[in-house]
């Protein structure tokens, strides 16, 4: 097995500029033998770091059913990201994962799939999207619910045309402010559930977003019949190390980094109580 404390060296392929400050990375081990026997769940992360500056935490944004490269999308809010946005095709970083849990499409499968994301919150759900538009037969209804401050702020603007497209997708999206040329539905996320049929007993709903977009999102879902354990969020943003020895993402008797970022809402609940 590999070793999750020592980082294999990556390529840079290939970049996309998503937003002005949020940029897509695709990447291939430099070791080939390494990128065929790498394998890993949606809703998994990397620890990415660039040499010399530091080390830092991405969900894999890709689908482990296109395994020719990896996919990681960063925004800039650091030392870190700065770095990753400095580099380009050609350049090489420090990768290590996968680490967590990510999500159990077995457990998916028969079940209608709800995907509810709130700007640079639909990375970590992109790669299961993908995953289940890629193995379309086993799931039921997929209705896919999206939301970012302006239409500027939407990610995997070529992608949304393609989902919007697919008559086996309800697809729907939203932006808090309009912008010239902007003729869609203008409002907070939650805004998207009038315009959908949902049928909460027999669906699973992915949830990920900005922390106050995630709970009133789950306080909607809650209220419309969901159970706790039908409503599924990713917990990210105090992790560090990505296996559980820095205890900087603990919460309870629960890593986030190694006993998630997945969880369920009923997990989340009983972790903070």
């Amino acid at each position: 097995m590999d070793d999750l404390l020592l980082p294999s060296v990556a390529t840079i392929l290939d970049q996309r500029d998503e937003t002005p400050d949020t940029r897509t990375l695709q990447l291939r081990f430099r070791d080939g033998e390494r990128q065929d026997r790498f394998a890993f769940r949606p809703g998994q992360f990397l620890e990415l770091s660039v040499f010399g500056l530091g080390e830092a935490p991405f969900c894999l944004a890709s689908s482990p059913t296109r395994r020719e490269s990896l996919e990681v999308t960063v925004r800039r809010t650091g030392r870190v990201t700065d770095g990753l946005h400095a580099l380009g095709p050609g350049n090489e970083i420090g990768l290590r994962g996968p680490c967590g849990n990510g999500f159990d499409l077995d457990a998916a499968a028969g079940h209608d799939l709800l995907f509810v994301a709130g700007g640079i919150g639909l990375p970590p759900l992109r790669g299961l999207i993908w995953n289940v538009l890629d193995d379309r037969d086993r799931f039921g209804r997929v209705t896919i619910l999206y939301g970012a401050r302006t239409p500027t702020d939407l990610v995997y603007k070529d992608e949304l045309k393609i989902w919007a497209a697919r008559d086996d997708v309800e697809f729907r999206v939203t932006v808090d402010r309009g912008e010239p040329g902007w003729t869609g539905t203008v409002g907070l996320v939650p805004v998207l559930f009038e315009t959908v049929e949902l049928r909460p007993a027999r669906t699973l709903a992915y949830v990920c977003g900005p922390p106050i977009m995630i709970k009133f999102v789950i306080q909607d879902l809650l209220a419309r019949g969901f159970a706790e354990e039908r409503v599924i969020s990713t917990l990210e943003r105090t992790m560090q190390c990505g296996v559980g020895k820095c205890n900087h993402c603990c919460i309870g008797h629960l890593f986030v980094c190694r006993d998630g970022p997945v969880f369920t809402y009923r997990q989340i609940r009983e972790m903070v109580e």
